[in-house]
């Protein structure tokens, strides 16, 4: 099939290069043919975010949302609170001592999927065509090296890679350029950038792993539009925090993120999560309320210096492919769609002036000269210094630089990265944290978790959690790590079992992957390779 552009990912980034190449199009009178694939079975599927979104993005891309049918952003934000945690109480951070540009006036508070549904409506209305359920497996290029397209993974294919009854090859889809937006960690930018070597001037990527569940709560506890983040207890040998955002319907968005370059193997930052609900104030929230869906995904952490080269022969990466989120306002959609429309607008300068999979150098530079550019900047050094000085001391360094960045009074100096799966310690020198026993009230395991996922796989289908060397769980992971992948996977996916007997194998689960891609990110010898699975499998988050 042939198109002009592919874009590989129906999210904010891939939705909003969509809309913004057929916007130009009908202003020029012009005809350009825009296909978007999506992994999901249906868009929003994968979709998992808290959020709070700063429509500044959205006001450019459709200035009159606010008079369109449907749009979901309805629940501005009404109060803002940041709060310290100890294990019984909590104190509240100052909102006057954060820089302007931290504020969440003006934003909103509301489900990412269903922003994608809307934007994917919006678009289809354009006459974009997207295929949900289609699974972009595989990179083509030309005989130059440059990108010219996908190709789905087939179907129908059995766990011995016989050719079931159900079989149906994929199909490769041709373009003249190709904008991968497959969101963080994606597998086929993950084998670009070695490819392109899009990643020689920048910092290695680091990642956090967020964990959501959303809530029914009683009525009266329920404050539409309040905003609250935490930090601080339980986490002792981690960095990172928690969210509640009180949405619409009487809902709760909670959840809580973990940075991946942790130190203790014994972390688990799914129960990490669950014994941050046991927090008196927490737990009086969600008292006499019910779960109803529960998440995870990881989210990139690296910001400005670990943004890659955007563009190369024939494709580009947009969104979180590519790695926007401003860390410290926890907020990301803003700059992938930002993202999206500058790399459309280079797309649809070259396809109008008959170029095709040569390197859109319009994107990198409209980019470098973008507001998203300066806004990640401003706030470059506040992980590494978290990470460095701890949250305490970390958090009141990086609120000086922030507020320095701010008064134009740019720091002369830029942190570097650590790859995430190079910090963990061996696990005699780090003590097991104790967590809570679920009780399927406030506190769940995995399992239960996993089913409010509405997680489902084919189960005889070939693996998509690809180990490069068997052994390595058992015979290094093991007597290092003691193995954990059996705890940082929020899905109950890898465990070892036979270990008591002395006879120790590791089980993977495939069919509870929620695509998180934590695994991909930690394992210390990079041992673990997420590729897609068949299209349409993983998560069907419902309003996450």
């Amino acid at each position: 099939m042939e198109y002009d552009v592919v874009i590989v990912g129906a999210g904010p980034a891939g939705l909003s290069a969509a809309i913004r190449l057929k916007q130009m199009a009908a202003d020029e009178d012009k005809d350009i043919e825009v296909c978007v694939l999506e992994k999901g079975s249906e868009v929003g599927a994968h979709i998992l975010s808290g959020a709070v979104v700063d429509p500044r993005a959205m006001d450019e891309l459709l200035p009159d949302w606010r008079d369109m049918e449907g749009h979901p952003f309805t629940v501005p934000v009404v109060e803002d609170q940041h709060l310290i945690l100890s294990k019984s109480g909590h104190s509240a951070f100052p909102h006057v001592l954060l820089p302007p540009f931290m504020d969440n006036d003006g934003c909103y508070t509301v489900s990412l999927g269903n922003v994608c549904r809307w934007l994917a409506s919006q678009a289809e209305g354009m006459g974009v065509e997207i295929f949900p359920g289609f699974a972009a497996a595989e990179v083509l290029f030309d005989e130059k090296g440059a990108v010219r397209g996908v190709a789905t993974g087939a179907t129908g294919i059995a766990k011995d890679g016989e050719k079931k009854p159900s079989y149906e090859a994929g199909m490769e889809l041709h373009a003249k350029y190709t904008l991968f937006a497959e969101g963080v960690r994606g597998h086929l930018t993950k084998e670009l950038k070695p490819i392109f070597d899009l990643e020689r001037d920048c910092q290695p990527q680091v990642y956090g792993l967020g964990i959501k569940e959303l809530w029914d709560v009683d009525p009266e506890k329920h404050v539409e539009g309040r905003v609250l983040h935490t930090q601080g207890w339980p986490l002792e040998d981690a960095n990172g925090g928690g969210f509640i955002y009180h949405q619409a319907d009487g809902q709760v968005a909670l959840g809580f993120v973990v940075w991946l370059g942790y130190k203790n193997p014994h972390i688990s930052p799914f129960q990490e999560m669950q014994k941050w609900k046991t927090h008196p104030m927490i737990a009086e929230l969600l008292k006499g309320g019910k779960r109803v869906s529960y998440g995870a995904r990881a989210i990139n952490d690296g910001g400005y210096q670990s943004v890659p080269k955007l563009a190369f022969p024939g494709g580009a990466l947009v969104g979180c492919a590519a790695g926007f989120l401003n860390v410290p306002r926890i907020k990301g959609t803003h700059t992938a769609m930002k993202s999206g429309m500058m790399a459309a607008e280079a797309v649809f300068a070259a396809v109008q002036a008959g170029r095709a999979q040569d390197e859109l150098t319009a994107y990198q530079e409209a980019y470098d000269h973008s507001w998203v550019k300066a806004e990640l900047k401003k706030v470059r050094n506040t992980v590494p210094l978290v990470k460095k000085f701890g949250d305490t001391a970390g958090t009141g360094l990086a609120g000086i630089t922030m507020w320095l960045e701010h008064l134009k009074l740019s720091m002369p100096f830029t942190l570097g990265h650590k790859p995430d799966h190079e910090g963990l310690g061996r696990k005699e020198h780090f003590n097991k944290p104790v967590y809570p026993k679920p009780d399927g009230v406030l506190t769940f395991d995995r399992l239960s978790s996993v089913f409010l996922s509405n997680t489902n796989h084919e189960e005889d289908q070939p693996p998509h959690l690809v180990l490069k060397d068997p052994d390595v769980p058992i015979e290094h992971n093991l007597p290092l790590y003691d193995e954990p992948a059996q705890r940082y996977c929020p899905a109950g996916v890898y465990e070892v079992v036979g270990e008591e007997e002395g006879d120790p194998k590791f089980v993977i689960n495939a069919q509870n992957c929620v695509h998180c891609k934590t695994c991909d990110i930690k394992d210390p010898l990079q041992n673990i390779n997420w590729v897609v699975p068949e299209g349409g499998g993983g998560p069907n988050y419902p309003n996450m």
